[in-house]
């Protein structure tokens, strides 16, 4: 049995709290490693050593540290193999979805290269007499990220990248259930020239979490996963005083109306809505077609596609169209959802529920399936589901499938498939929605543009990389400067306006 560690200081070091948590094989439903459960002291002694690493890297200049995510892009593009391959043992997906997960999180590094224009401040000359004022952005010094199992690369990079290219020292706390690829990011930094100390991996629960959330020396805290436990971190980091950004759960409609490729329609939803087993926070799993008519042609278009998936391990080929989910508990939960929307009156028209893959039959997969004439009261269209799993719920007008969007709790992302730009247009100015696409089904922004959704899909005022990164994990300075010149008559005692 393979027994993981934390990464500190530039060393693996094992645990000592003495408490583990089972790393498990989805695919066969087997115990593959173990990892270590960190208590407060733990962490606190991975805040130490960051502490003493954080002042020496925050005086590297820009320039210097955006050459180590150079440095770091190219070790991720060589070890891309050997990451998406651990990445897929742990959570099960595919390893062409692993390795996009990889990637998304390496466009982020490769934005953090232009630090040195980032982090520029502002300066204004003669602002009076005499008197010039500049703004410097400044680290924060340790800052920390809670990170989920659905994304083990992207996220973590998502927060370390910007965090560590603004002069911060990062304390990561990666999900217990995919660690690995995590501590291997940590050990490619290092190799791309990272002071040791600036990244530190700490594995835990929810005791390793409230320790980063009181710890006083940690000034911010990034948060990626379900809505209840953001509000716990968002509201508890703040309560202690630090700059927190939350990311919570989704329920992303897709519109689609009358005027629509239904084909092009289909084959987005089967990838939004399937890919990954439904596992993204950003996965389409309510279709709103508009128009009885268009509903028939879309479910017509959906039902052969759905049949046609391929579940499998990821070990069956790059042919596979998703793998199993992340657990055991996971599994059962989305097929308690898809019992109750059959008990509350949906139809199911794709039914997934005696899926079963030989030889792989303690394997954590669950089928594809499709509902159809869900209604807003059921809780298959109220809850994040997180599998399989597609909803169709028929709006008769635009404006009722604008509506059910609108009105839902979660604002993560949406989209609208339609050839009239006007429609487009109207949605995407209406829309109470934080990332829309139009005739794109996953509305990731690209690296150089912020993600974050609204209502209770995120809390905080700024968003994950791109410009908010930035403005994130810094301070910004003002300095007023007045070098006295010429024959001076005295103290002023009042204000002296300007000239």
């Amino acid at each position: 049995m393979q027994e993981l560690t934390h990464y500190i200081g530039g060393a693996h070091v094992k645990g000592t709290s003495g408490r583990f948590a089972d790393v498990m094989n989805p695919a066969t439903g087997e115990v593959q490693a173990r990892v270590p459960l960190a208590n407060a002291d733990e962490l606190a002694q991975a805040v130490d050593v960051a502490a003493m690493a954080q002042p020496a890297w925050a005086a590297v200049n820009p320039q210097r540290r955006a050459r180590v995510m150079m440095a770091f892009v190219g070790l991720l593009h060589r070890d891309m193999d050997k990451l998406a391959e651990a990445l897929s043992r742990e959570h099960g997906k595919t390893l062409p979805d692993a390795k996009g997960d990889i990637i998304r999180g390496l466009e982020v590094v490769e934005y953090c290269i232009g630090a040195p224009q980032l982090l520029k401040g502002e300066f204004t000359d003669s602002a009076g007499p005499g008197i010039d004022m500049y703004s410097m952005k400044q680290a924060l010094g340790v800052t920390a990220g809670i990170t989920p199992f659905n994304f083990p690369a992207m996220i973590p990079m998502w927060m370390f990248a910007p965090a560590i290219a603004c002069g911060n020292a990062f304390i990561l706390k990666p999900s217990e259930r995919d660690p690995s690829v995590p501590l291997m990011l940590a050990e490619l930094l290092e190799e791309a020239g990272l002071p040791k100390g600036i990244i530190q991996v700490v594995n835990g629960d929810k005791e390793a979490v409230d320790a980063i959330l009181d710890h006083d020396v940690i000034q911010s805290i990034g948060f990626v996963g379900s809505t209840p436990i953001a509000e716990y971190i968002y509201g508890r980091g703040c309560a202690n005083g630090k700059r927190v950004q939350c990311f919570g759960g989704a329920k992303n409609h897709m519109i689609i109306m009358p005027d629509a490729d239904m084909d092009q329609a289909a084959d987005a939803l089967i990838g939004a809505g399937y890919g990954a087993a439904g596992e993204r926070c950003m996965a389409i799993s309510v279709a709103v077609p508009v128009g009885e008519d268009t509903a028939d042609r879309l479910i017509a278009k959906l039902v052969p596609r759905i049949e046609k998936l391929k579940v499998g391990p990821y070990t069956a080929g790059d042919d596979v169209d998703y793998g199993p989910v992340v657990t055991a508990a996971a599994k059962a939960n989305i097929l308690k959802l898809i019992e109750s929307g059959v008990a509350q009156g949906a139809e199911l028209v794709v039914d997934g529920r005696d899926f079963n893959l030989q030889g792989y039959e303690d394997g954590f997969f669950v089928g594809p399936h499709l509902f159809d004439r869900v209604t807003k009261d059921m809780d298959i269209y109220q809850k994040e589901i997180f599998g399989p799993v597609l909803s169709c719920v028929r709006a008769q007008t635009y404006e009722e499938a604008l509506g059910l969007a609108m009105d839902h709790e979660y604002g993560n992302g949406t989209a609208i498939f339609t050839r009239d730009g006007d429609a487009a247009r109207d949605f995407a100015a209406r829309i109470n929605v934080g990332m829309i696409g139009v005739n794109v089904p996953i509305p990731v922004p690209l690296a150089y543009h912020t993600f974050g959704g609204w209502k209770k899909s995120m809390f905080g005022d700024l968003n994950q990389h791109g410009p908010d990164a930035f403005k994130f994990y810094t301070r910004t300075k003002t300095v007023t400067s007045r070098w006295p010149s010429g024959i001076k008559e005295g103290g002023e005692f009042n204000f002296k306006p300007m000239e």
